[in-house]
């Protein structure tokens, strides 16, 4: 109800996915989407053709202010790691830790590994004692893949991790000395 005037509903196409350029989140990955996002609309579901959830609207990018521009919603799997975090009576939202920082594969370091293109999530650090650390992640791995879905950068492998169940394990593809190997990381919170 943005304007006070009841219920009201846009149409649209989905235009992008995985945008994580957007400056609003800590974890960036969101549905691009021309439908309008008026002021007020914020936390509306954005559903496809047959009524499903596939996101909540969450900003949009305007020149003027106004709904005319791109609206970005949260993808419905980023919903379903908050909802079970209030649902189990929990204050704060709980996921993955993974115990490193990553950085984007440059053309200057793509071209260093041999890589055809930039991809990929680098380590550029691995704290002790984290999972990361524990599976033998190490400085230098290049993050290919989690649970078999390429990783085409941090904040893809970020939204990824983010969003798997906590308690069991995630298996992390990495390229180490030019040679794929798979890691099993603990699915666990930080301390």
């Amino acid at each position: 109800n943005p304007f006070g005037v009841g219920q009201t509903v846009t149409h649209g196409i989905v235009s992008a996915l995985a945008r994580t350029q957007v400056g609003i989140t800590d974890y960036q990955f969101f549905i691009q989407t021309d439908a309008a996002i008026n002021p007020g609309n914020s936390g509306g579901a954005l559903v496809d053709l047959a009524g499903r959830l596939i996101g909540v609207n969450t900003a949009i990018f305007s020149r003027s202010g106004g709904s005319q521009g791109i609206g970005f919603a949260i993808p419905v799997n980023m919903v379903k790691v908050v909802v079970a975090s209030a649902k189990g009576g929990g204050t704060t939202v709980k996921r993955p830790w993974l115990g490193a920082k990553l950085q984007n594969v440059t053309p200057d370091i793509a071209e260093s590994l041999g890589l055809k293109r930039p991809a990929g999530a680098l380590v550029a650090t691995v704290m002790e004692k984290s999972p990361a650390a524990r599976a033998g992640l190490k400085t230098g791995d290049l993050i290919v893949a989690i649970d078999g879905q390429t990783v085409d950068d941090q904040n893809a492998f970020g939204y990824r991790f983010a969003t798997k169940p906590l308690g069991g394990t995630a298996q992390i593809g990495v390229v180490r000395g030019g040679k794929e190997q798979a890691l099993k990381i603990a699915l666990e919170t930080a301390p």
